[in-house]
């Protein structure tokens, strides 16, 4: 990369509402029979249910959601979408009906202080789906027979303390579960419901076995699996003899963790994999033939199936790619017409957006980085201002797409780096486990390391470089101005984790069976007291000299707001005045559009205060 270099001409001032308001209309599916097509679109500034014949252009609303955007949705049969909806962010989901006819709209798990998931659609019965639910025990789900037309349910297998995940065969029984003691997972097997659970294997976290779902005569398992190997890879599995069969797919350098089957033919598909970006290996003809149709018209952007009807001949399809969020089709298979739907935010220019380019660096102990690099349009690509960008979890990734908070600063004038640091999902076993106990540490050092690269390459201006981020990131900006005080010249903190100690005993009732893996992983209140209290921001806020703003979720229920309000008491006492915005009825991220508007558009003004020359 040189540091001349320039890109296009540069792009006019992007209102900061069109990066982050709610998309025109999103989230298409097809209805089992392929009739009504279903999407997400505002009202009242929340997303809701729509729905429209196809061939016919008027679309019907059926949900009057004012407090929160729907979370998600699918269709339960030909005349009733169940969606999802929690309060305030609290993450305590309940399953809600609506039936496309009448409008009619039921709480399905009317239960406070209780989340509900699901685990199995079951398409093949009409008015059923099976939840979990911590109704009955705070720390563990029981699963629930569903009936979303009458709203009765059933216990379906109540949990013994232990089980984390359950496995369904293709006939919607209970055949396959994983439990957790906070260390080690086990692989539980019944051939009969009414059986009792036989333990297949066990293994210690570090290692993983995946279930996917069962071969077509339910018999085995295709599962994702670093079992004697660094990288995850496809297996079909003899879950009665816990032995591997056949490996499906393997990578070199990154861990698959996703096959596709088809229903209808009784066939595996795909597996989908992201090395810098999404790649796709095909095991069945006709999936191949598809995409290869849709190529033909869509080539220009990445291509995703995203819902399909029963007989699998009419699919909606979606596009995206760096710069863009994208479209809806409609494409099908008998008469080969892919029609374009809609737009998903419209009002995007792809032609003003910077592209996001994956770049590697070396990190201080011989490691590689992998990372995105966005640039600003229409200026030399040299000496700039800085924003970087440490992902949340921290055991997750980037990845390559279209991202708002990232155009949003280009289109500022910022660059943006984002690098998967150690301990990032995707890279094999390895460097995941090379994580263990480094929060504020070599975790940090990689962080630091591609400030660094990118100073030396002459993009960055040193004397202006900010870190902003989420979650694991907001912990990794406090880390930043604490660790390495001279590096940056802001901080914007997005609900982070400050106080190692605190953040141990504040979350939910439900992570509580990982509890012991968590110490393992990040360290142990008393056993490693030492290493927390060097690795928690707090207890470092006399070496902090950056500006730091700080944004946080009153109901967030995985970073809870003491550890922002422990920060900014903390700062406060050294007379330090911090900008620090809390919104009442959000959790762990903002969700509500008046709520991101007000945060991104502090945001932007806290950085030009200190960024801009």
């Amino acid at each position: 990369m040189k540091n001349s270099q320039k890109s296009a001409p540069h792009s006019r001032l992007i209102p900061l509402e069109d990066f982050f308001k709610n998309p025109e209309k999103t989230s298409y599916l097809i209805s089992p029979n392929g009739k009504y097509i279903s999407y997400l679109a505002p009202y009242n500034e929340r997303l809701n249910i729509f729905v429209q014949e196809i061939g016919n252009d008027k679309a019907e609303r059926l949900t009057d959601v004012k407090e929160r955007d729907i979370s998600g949705y699918f269709w339960g049969n030909d005349n009733i979408i169940i969606y999802l909806r929690d309060n305030a962010g609290d993450e305590n989901f309940h399953f809600f009906s609506v039936n496309i006819n009448n409008r009619a709209n039921i709480d399905l798990t009317p239960f406070d202080g209780v989340r509900a998931n699901l685990i199995d659609e079951l398409e093949d019965y009409d008015t059923e789906i099976l939840i979990e639910m911590n109704r009955r025990k705070p720390e563990v789900f029981d699963v629930y027979r569903l009936n979303f037309e009458t709203g009765d349910m059933v216990l379906a297998a109540q949990n013994p303390g232990n089980i984390s995940g359950w496995v369904t065969d293709h006939n919607g029984r209970i055949h396959a579960a994983i439990t957790a003691d906070g260390v080690n997972t086990s692989l539980l097997y019944r051939e009969d419901e009414k059986e009792e659970w036989q333990t297949v294997n066990t293994t210690n976290f570090k290692e993983s076995l995946t279930p996917l779902f069962f071969t077509f005569d339910n018999k085995y398992l295709y599962v994702s699996s670093n079992i004697g190997r660094d990288k995850n890879a496809i297996i079909k599995y003899d879950i009665k003899n816990a032995a591997e069969l056949e490996v499906i797919y393997e990578h070199p350098d990154v861990d698959v963790y996703s096959l596709g089957y088809s229903r209808k033919r009784k066939v595996i598909t795909a597996v989908t994999f992201n090395t810098w970006k999404r790649e796709r290996v095909y095991l069945d003809e006709e999936t191949e033939k598809i995409y290869a149709r849709l190529e033909k018209d869509l080539g220009k952007y990445e291509i995703i199936i995203a819902d399909k009807d029963d007989n699998e001949e009419k699919f909606i399809i979606r596009t995206y790619s760096d710069r863009s969020l994208g479209a809806n089709y409609i494409y099908d298979k008998i008469t080969d017409e892919l029609t374009k739907i809609a737009d998903v935010s419209p009002w995007i220019n792809e032609d003003e957006m910077a592209q996001m380019k994956p770049v590697t660096y070396t990190s201080r102990d011989g490691l590689q980085i992998n990372g995105y690099l966005s640039l600003p349009n229409g200026i030399e690509h040299k000496n700039l201002p800085v924003v970087i960008n440490p992902h949340g979890g921290p055991w997750a990734r980037d990845y390559w797409g279209f991202n708002p908070e990232v155009q949003f600063l280009a289109n500022r004038g910022y660059a943006v780096l984002q690098m998967n640091f150690r301990g990032s999902v995707g890279y094999g076993r390895k460097f995941w486990h090379s994580s263990f106990k480094q929060w504020g540490k070599t975790m940090q050092d990689d962080i630091t390391d591609g400030v660094n690269w990118l100073i030396g390459q002459g993009i960055a201006d040193p004397k202006r470089i900010a870190i902003y981020g989420g979650s694991y990131g907001g912990y990794a900006v406090l880390a930043g101005l604490a660790y390495t005080p001279d590096l940056y010249a802001a901080g914007v903190d997005y609900v982070g984790v400050s106080n190692l100690f605190t953040f141990m005993h504040s979350i939910p009732a439900y992570w509580k069976p990982y509890l012991e893996m968590l110490y393992e992983m990040v360290g142990h209140p008393e056993n490693d007291k030492e290493l927390l209290e060097s690795n928690s921001p707090v207890f470092h806020v006399d070496k902090m000299k950056a500006p730091l703003f700080i944004a946080q979720g009153k109901m967030d229920p995985r970073v809870n707001i003491n550890e922002s309000d422990q920060m900014v008491e903390a700062l406060k006492k050294r007379g330090i005045d911090v900008p620090y915005m809390v919104k009442d009825n959000e959790g762990h991220g903002f969700q509500n559009q008046e709520n991101k508007f007000d945060f991104y558009r502090a945001m932007e003004s806290f950085l030009a205060k200190h960024l801009k020359s």
